[in-house]
């Protein structure tokens, strides 16, 4: 039987990994779960990776090889299907994210980057790495505002953000950055393209007070959280570990304004912040 041929760069390497994956899982006729502890991975991880959801590792390719025996196939592979623009510790969510049907986030800190304008963005990036190059701070900028992208289609993905007062009031950029970064959001919510809700200073504490999360639903494949702290992310399929984000999100959407009470102070706060400016 003749394997796999090498992928063409050009045509959605990843998901065309993922099927050759599944192809080659199905003609060993093991499951998911069973290739994965061939590989030391969840099958759940198997199913990402055949989705298209999760990229393929060097390590994990050479084991899927000698599993499935493909004679190279996936390691020959994994390098056209793993090109990335974005930040290393970003790179992996941000495709995963490019696939979801259903975000969910949690904003604690700062304005989640789908929601960001480029000032915004650049303004963030470069407190990220104060001595990086202004082209490296482009870069990751553009990286950003391609992600952004996603919300140029009228209702997919579904995307609903709890944002944390915090982030509202924190002057990232000088006050007409603000102000234009909260017309954005505003203008997005008045578009029905996202759902926002603001969790105002008032709650005091709450489920997710010591950091922020997303939420990331697909089609034909398990759910995905990601979690992030200070120079601390990790990206989690454990189906336990979602359900307990899940209830996490549940009680911020609980405890948080309404859409239309968040609206008004949002667009009451870019006010605040374009006179300011202007005096």
């Amino acid at each position: 039987m003749a394997g796999p041929r090498d992928l063409d760069p050009s045509s959605s390497p990843r998901a065309l990994l993922g099927a050759e994956l599944r192809h080659a899982r199905e003609r060993k006729g093991l499951s998911q779960a069973e290739l994965g502890q061939r590989v030391f991975v969840s099958g759940s991880f198997i199913g990402q990776l055949e989705a298209g959801t999760r990229r393929m590792q060097p390590d994990h390719a050479r084991m899927l090889d000698e599993a499935l025996e493909t004679n190279g196939f996936f390691m020959r592979n994994c390098k056209a299907a793993g090109k990335s623009k974005y930040l290393e510790h970003f790179e992996v969510v941000a495709e995963a994210e490019a696939q979801a049907t259903a975000l969910r986030e949690y904003g604690a800190l700062l304005i989640p980057g789908l929601l960001q304008t480029p000032a915004y963005a650049r303004a963030v990036n470069r407190a990220y790495d104060p001595t990086a190059p202004k082209e490296t701070v482009e870069e990751w900028t553009d990286g950003r505002m391609e992600r952004t992208r996603l919300l140029d289609h009228p209702t997919k993905p579904l995307l609903w953000v709890v944002l944390d007062e915090a982030a509202l009031r924190r002057e990232i950029g000088g006050r007409a950055v603000m102000a234009e970064a909260l017309c954005h959001i505003a203008g997005l919510a008045r578009r029905n393209r996202v759902i926002v809700q603001v969790l105002p200073f008032s709650v005091g504490a709450h489920a997710a007070v010591q950091g922020s999360l997303k939420l990331m639903e697909f089609t034909g494949a398990p759910q995905l959280v990601y979690f992030e702290g200070v120079r601390n992310r990790r990206l989690e399929d454990d189906p336990a570990t979602v359900a307990q984000a899940r209830f996490v999100f549940d009680l911020l959407v609980a405890s948080a304004l309404s859409q239309e009470q968040s609206l008004a102070l949002i667009e009451a706060l870019a006010e605040d912040y374009t006179h300011a400016e202007h005096s």
